[in-house]
């Protein structure tokens, strides 16, 4: 119930943003406004992740270029799955991040019963391995539109300290953490140095 709630309040009071966003996108890059991913849920169960798009239209391909001819690009991607310097991500996509303004169409998500307002971040089928014997806890839960790791240090830990905060998030939850984690999302949203 507080998902359902939480989440069509906030899409109704987003709705404004949502809307000029993606006119920002289809008129600063082209192509689709929303982009969506499959991810891992609950019990494994797959589902399409709604984002607004960051990247140029191509990424895939520049994906593979950049990791061909930069060695040391592709140890980065091999160890965190990201970027600092994406060179993918446009200018636009940059200020969407910093703001996390792109994972507003995830409330979608949220009222669709895939994700929850708060939980270990939603994962692609390959990133679910790395988590290892903390996979379980990580299934047993329906992944978040933020969480722990979100308001713990987000980008400045590494990616085993992320997968031990999502885990204990999920061992220790309890709807008053649940709670906080929301209220302290709010002003981690505002520290644009704290965002992907």
């Amino acid at each position: 119930m507080m998902d359902m709630t939480v989440a069509l309040i906030a899409l109704v009071l987003a709705a404004p943003v949502m809307l000029t966003v993606a006119l920002l996108i289809l008129v600063t890059d082209g192509g689709p406004a929303v982009f969506s991913h499959t991810r891992v849920g609950f019990n494994g169960k797959r589902f399409a992740c709604y984002k607004f798009r960051t990247m140029v239209a191509n990424s895939e391909r520049v994906l593979a270029d950049y990791l061909a001819s930069n060695p040391e690009a592709a140890k980065e991607w091999e160890q965190n799955w990201k970027f600092k310097n994406d060179p993918r991500i446009t200018f636009l996509g940059h200020i969407l991040r910093k703001s996390s303004l792109d994972e507003l169409p995830q409330l979608i998500n949220v009222l669709r019963g895939e994700m929850s307002c708060v939980g270990p971040r939603p994962v692609v089928p390959d990133e679910l391995q790395r988590y290892g014997s903390c996979a379980i806890d990580y299934l047993k839960t329906r992944p978040g539109l933020t969480g722990l790791w979100q308001v713990t240090g987000r980008d400045a830990m590494d990616y085993p300290s992320r997968v031990s905060i999502d885990s204990r998030y999920v061992r220790e939850w309890s709807l008053w953490a649940d709670v906080v984690i929301l209220l302290r999302t709010v002003f981690a949203v505002m520290k644009f140095d704290r965002a992907s």
